[in-house]
């Protein structure tokens, strides 16, 4: 019987960050099933559009057409499932790393990362942003030890995935709002693959020789 829980935690514990991040998207559909309405373009649209809504609509108790949000406890509870995902891969790509202050950066922003990415979904919404760019620079670093490496399918989706942030950033600092609504699920999509393709396609071997 100890054996069969030592095997079952070793399991969860090795998909940690594929369970937590699998969760947190079909509760992020749930939520979005339940959303009743409203965007920042029409007030009176009918239930959560892809392309018209910020994930972030999700969050709040009462939707943009003025009515109770029923499913904001979804969205928040999805954002505490991401947060550790996202922690954890940090977490762990910090142990991959042959450079000691490499790896302490991206330790650190997994430990402050599973505190801030949950704060996007509360009031604090705008000091849970930092994640955004925390979670960049993690990902940054990360990019500077592929581009050193052998993984050349890697350097690729790497380096596409950061593409995706910066596209987000321009639209949005330019005030293009209709498409940084698109740009933001195109980033999030991006660097949720990336996660999973760095935390389970990478070995600690692909870092040694490795130097940003």
């Amino acid at each position: 019987m100890t054996t069969k829980k030592q095997t079952l935690w070793q399991i969860t514990k090795k998909y940690s960050v594929l369970i937590c991040l699998i969760i947190s998207v079909i509760l992020i559909l749930i939520a979005a099933s339940l959303y009743p309405g409203g965007s920042l373009f029409d007030n009176n649209a009918i239930g959560f559009k892809w392309t018209k809504n910020f994930i972030s609509n999700l969050f709040q108790t009462k939707a943009l057409n003025g009515t109770q949000n029923p499913g904001w406890i979804w969205a928040l509870i999805a954002m505490a499932f991401h947060s550790i995902g996202y922690g954890i891969f940090f977490i762990n790509m910090s142990k991959k790393m042959a450079s000691k202050p490499w790896a302490t950066i991206l330790k650190m922003i997994g430990v402050s990362n599973i505190i801030l990415i949950f704060l996007i979904a509360t009031p604090l919404h705008d000091l849970g942003v930092l994640s955004i760019i925390l979670t960049l620079l993690g990902l940054f670093t990360i990019t500077m030890f592929i581009l050193k490496s052998k993984r050349n399918a890697l350097k690729f989706a790497c380096m596409s995935c950061l593409l995706t942030y910066y596209g987000f950033f321009f639209v949005y600092g330019l005030g293009y709002l209709d498409w940084a609504v698109i740009m933001q699920k195109v980033y999030i999509l991006s660097s949720l693959l990336i996660v999973l393709a760095l935390e389970y396609a990478t070995k600690q071997e692909d870092f040694i020789q490795a130097k940003p």
